[in-house]
């Protein structure tokens, strides 16, 4: 299983090199959290079959989701069967902001 640290996904961004990144908190959580990995775009986890052939094939994709546990995990595992990069990120959101990374409010609609 491909996966990312956090360090490591901070250079990336720092090198602004190309890349997916999306959350797939569950909604509650990431309500809760109130916060997002910049760049990041949300997709229900639990809608993983309805977006998953959306999902650019032409770069990496790195997955995050509260713990960097079974959500994140599983979800990347899928889309490499499908043939994609993917990689999901050690510790997910919690660790992300613990190690004191940015991060943005989620946008109020």
């Amino acid at each position: 299983m491909s996966r990312i640290s956090i360090c490591e996904l901070a250079e990336w961004q720092a090198a602004s090199r190309q890349f997916s990144l999306l959350d797939v908190r569950r909604a509650a959580v990431r309500q809760a959290d109130a916060a997002a990995i910049p760049g990041a775009q949300w997709r229900d986890p639990e809608g993983l079959f309805t977006w998953k052939d959306q999902v650019p094939r032409d770069r990496p994709v790195i997955l995050y989701c509260a713990q960097g546990h079974e959500i994140s995990q599983g979800i990347a595992a899928t889309l490499m069967v499908m043939g994609l990069d993917a990689r999901y990120l050690i510790d997910g959101f919690t660790g992300w902001r613990a190690a004191g990374q940015a991060t943005e409010p989620l946008a109020t609609g």
